[in-house]
């Protein structure tokens, strides 16, 4: 078995030696294991279950959420030689009935469908007079309601294990805490699944956290000067600011595209589809554009908004650099972000329990947001892994200062008592620096003895005061009286002088040095003019075919043809991502590039 898989990992995938864990992985689940995966974005997941697939006899069931993700998958494992199909909406009548007369006739390897069509009768009807391989539930996150991208649709999966008893099932996702892997075992009945846990640092993201000042300009700088005419995602809170931003971006000379559940299904697909064929477009989303984005080389994720955990920001966040290649995920966060994260929670349907875990999760990650140590400990930790210092973040390649704030948070908690906990930060300023507006004077707020006492500090630190306070937890807002600050039990010992208080330091941020992808500094300037002409080539097929150009060849294959310039099929052959399938349909027109 192990023999039979590393060659149809060569022949098929083109890829001389499994990464991690694939190979216990794929030997465990083709002798018919269950199996839990949690592997990073861009480990090479996929391959855990399409391998299995080959191996076994029958066809693999893979339980997808997205149309997109369904149609790229299929697209990419067709270009390999592999039947596969997908069963979704997207699909008219005598569509839906060829593909299961297909499966029925043994002629699919792979079959991709949502979790709500697996469950009708008709289609459990049609499983049980099919010869199954395996059963993949892809996105298994979505199963925990402690996830960040709960669907209730996926609890009814556990029905597989009920039905279909003697075939293997592998759940697999990128995205699960302790709390969350549990609840995924318990949900899907994975009690005697083996659980293959890969590291879930992701190397070759940069993590960089700025406090937010003037947002949009903030990002506006970060793509001219690091991302220039490079492809990345752009998440917001709202449809509303996808819109103003998107349009904003474009008037600054950016190409960007909105994205969000409130357009039309049309533009929405032709946005995503523009963005996963074409090169340099920014698109500017919620997180509606969310799992099924399978494009390799974006090269950043952008927030403007915070997150609502963690789980949220690395899956999110994760969606950069899937090739390896170096990429950026850059945030701007502010007070402002706690205070709408706090009110989203307070107002959820949920249960208490539920607000209660959402709460600690939002602490994590403000925890993470104020750290003046490395970022990547700090968001490893939360997975349960121990790391290093990394060397590529923010705060490890500009450590921040800093600084001793117990008088000034004193003053900050003072201003909120005295005001009598009923206003926000803005006012809250006004009146520590000593600025009789209107709005002060209407409250009598200038008699009091706060006013003007924080006239040392200008509005942006005392703008990074006030947000540390709420992260530390000694203040907290009240969503009833929209937003305003009260104190929390904890801040009474800072108020009687107990305990000190230390804070980061307001520091601008350096524009980081744009680092040059492995792929393009392996290719040199004499053969720079070769990989142009191959990209060209592969944007061609691209547009003949209608399928995404990583599709047909990655960037790091055409780099390393660029570089090793191939003169015959079998010195071709030995080039990472080309199998013998796309040897034989591509192999004659590359090598008359390469010799040209």
């Amino acid at each position: 078995m192990a023999d039979r898989a590393l060659q149809l990992l060569g022949e098929v995938f083109g890829h001389a030696a499994f990464r991690g864990a694939q190979a216990e992985i794929v030997g465990h689940v083709a002798g018919g294991g269950d199996a839990l995966v949690l592997m990073p974005t861009g480990g090479g997941k996929s391959l855990c279950y399409q391998l299995p697939a080959l191996l076994r006899e029958g066809a693999a069931l893979v339980v997808s959420p997205l149309i997109a993700l369904m149609q790229d998958q299929v697209a990419a494992l067709t270009q390999l030689g592999v039947r596969a199909a997908f069963l979704n909406s997207t699909l008219d009548g005598r569509e839906i009935n060829a593909c299961e007369k297909a499966l029925r006739a043994g002629e699919l390897d792979l079959l991709y469908v949502a979790p709500e069509r697996l469950m009708m009768p008709r289609m459990l009807e049609l499983l049980a007079e099919t010869r199954i391989a395996l059963f993949a539930i892809d996105e298994a996150h979505c199963v925990s309601q402690w996830g960040h991208d709960f669907r209730p649709e996926y609890l009814q999966l556990s029905v597989l294990h009920e039905r279909f008893p003697g075939i293997p099932r592998i759940a697999l996702t990128a995205t699960a805490d302790p709390q969350t892997r549990d609840e995924i075992i318990r949900r899907l009945a994975l009690d005697e699944a083996r659980v293959f846990i890969s590291s879930f640092d992701r190397p070759n993201i940069r993590y960089t956290i700025t406090d937010k000042q003037d947002a949009r300009n903030q990002l506006l700088r970060f793509i001219r000067d690091e991302h220039p005419g490079e492809a990345g995602i752009v998440y917001c809170l709202s449809r509303k600011k996808v819109d103003e931003t998107a349009a904003w971006l474009v008037s600054h000379g950016i190409n960007a595209l909105p994205y969000h559940a409130g357009m039309d299904a049309p533009s929405r697909a032709a946005h995503q589809g523009r963005f996963q064929r074409e090169d340099a477009i920014v698109i500017v989303a919620t997180i509606a554009f969310g799992m099924g984005i399978d494009k390799p080389d974006v090269r950043f994720v952008a927030h403007l908004d915070l997150p609502k955990s963690i789980e949220a920001y690395y899956q999110e966040t994760g969606r950069a650099g899937r090739d390896g290649q170096p990429a950026d995920a850059w945030m701007a966060y502010g007070l402002g972000d706690v205070v709408q994260q706090r009110r989203m929670i307070d107002e959820s349907p949920g249960s208490e329990e539920f607000r209660r875990v959402s709460t600690v999760k939002l602490d994590a990650l403000l925890g993470l947001c104020e750290t003046a140590g490395c970022r990547r400990v700090r968001l490893l930790e939360y997975f349960g892994e121990a790391a290093a210092p990394c060397g590529n973040c923010d705060t490890c390649l500009e450590p921040p200062r800093t600084w001793d704030a117990t008088e000034a948070a004193q003053k900050a908690l003072s201003c909120i008592y005295r005001t009598g906990q009923r206003f926000g930060a803005v006012h809250l300023i006004d009146v520590l620096r000593g600025r009789a507006t209107e709005r002060v004077a209407q409250w009598g707020h200038d008699r009091l003895p706060v006013f003007g006492i924080g006239a040392d500090l200008d509005e942006a630190a005392w703008r990074n005061v006030f947000r540390q306070l709420v992260a530390l937890g000694y203040a907290e807002p009240d969503h009833a009286a929209y937003g305003a600050l009260q104190l929390t039990e904890a801040s009474r010992a800072v108020l009687k002088g107990e305990r000190r208080v230390a804070m980061r330091e307001l520091q601008p941020r350096k524009a980081a040095k744009k680092s040059r992808s492995a792929a393009s500094a392996a290719v040199s300037a004499a053969d720079s003019g070769l990989l142009e002409q191959l990209k060209a080539w592969r944007l061609d097929q691209a547009r003949t075919q209608a399928v995404p150009a990583y599709v047909i060849l990655h960037d790091r294959t055409l780099a390393e043809i660029a570089s090793t310039r191939p003169q015959d099929m079998t010195a071709l052959s030995m080039i990472g991502g080309i199998g013998a399938k796309k040897l034989e349909r591509y192999g004659s027109a590359l090598l008359d590039l390469v010799r040209g």
